[in-house]
């Protein structure tokens, strides 16, 4: 992996789970990290991690994925504070849940597509041109499941009684967001990836039932383990002149088929309409 002295880096959801480990991988190759979390009591002691290995964060930004105005204000206080970012690592996401957002998606859509979306496309100017620049989405195996987008469900609670369906389309939309974004900054120096990091045993989990959980994340993948691809893609020389392309175990995959340049433009043009201020 690169040394990554001065560089600065952006990571969603790194309160837990996959988030801190790739937040600590990352500071011990020397990276600035700011970390945008939901909860600031439970990033503390990721914070506190950092600080005693001597690789200390810039700091915590508060951030709602889930509330459109919540992510436009943490991405204002970010660029604000950053006024370049190296690496963006749209890593926070939920699973197994059921509702809908403050905004009016499907809980996982919109929190798992929507909010990143626009913390992205609202960060575009911080990640700059002419430099090399990296966009990394934590995206799923799972998406593998989805059929396509249902454009009018998305913007309904979600229907299933386990919500892994609504999960899986999130996550497709993660693959088509990242393979839309490579197109529409070609040539400015911004490279995009979207992977899949293995099924961890994370907080992602923690709304299945009790009896369940344990049982289904015995045999689950550790955060560190988890994180070993989301690092190689935000550090790695091997794939900077790489861009759009989808990764597992640290190797380009083909995604699901239904990741058409055709519904990533749709979803890209519905979602622009979707977070427009």
């Amino acid at each position: 992996m690169a040394d990554l002295d001065g560089t600065t880096v952006v990571i969603t959801g790194a309160s837990s789970g996959i988030g801190a480990a790739t937040a600590r991988a990352l500071a011990a190759r020397g990276a600035k990290l700011l970390l945008a979390c939901r909860s600031e009591s439970r990033t503390a002691p990721v914070l506190d991690q950092l600080a005693a290995a001597d690789t200390p964060a810039l700091g915590m930004v508060p951030i709602d994925l889930g509330d459109l105005d919540a992510v436009r204000s943490a991405a204002d206080a970010i660029a604000k504070q950053l006024p370049r970012i190296d690496i963006l690592i749209n890593n926070a996401g939920l699973g197994a849940r059921r509702g809908l957002t403050d905004s009016g998606f499907e809980l996982a859509f919109g929190t798992n597509h929507v909010g990143h979306f626009l913390l992205t496309t609202r960060l575009i100017d911080a990640l700059g041109d002419g430099a090399p620049r990296r966009v990394v989405t934590v995206a799923s195996k799972s998406h593998d499941q989805a059929k396509g987008i249902d454009f009018d469900a998305v913007r309904r609670p979600t229907h299933s009684m386990t919500g892994m369906p609504e999960y899986a389309v999130s996550k497709l939309a993660n693959v088509l967001f990242s393979q839309e974004l490579a197109r529409r900054v070609a040539g400015r120096g911004i490279h995009t990836y979207a992977l899949h990091p293995g099924v961890i045993a994370s907080e992602i989990w923690r709304n299945v039932p009790w009896p369940l959980r344990p049982v289904m994340t015995r045999f689950m993948k550790s955060p560190e383990e988890g994180a070993r691809t989301v690092v190689y893609c935000a550090s790695s020389p091997e794939v900077a002149d790489d861009t759009g392309c989808y990764y597992t175990d640290c190797v380009v995959k083909e995604p699901n088929a239904a990741a058409t340049p055709k519904l990533a433009a749709e979803l890209w043009s519905r979602s622009e309409e979707w977070v427009a201020a």
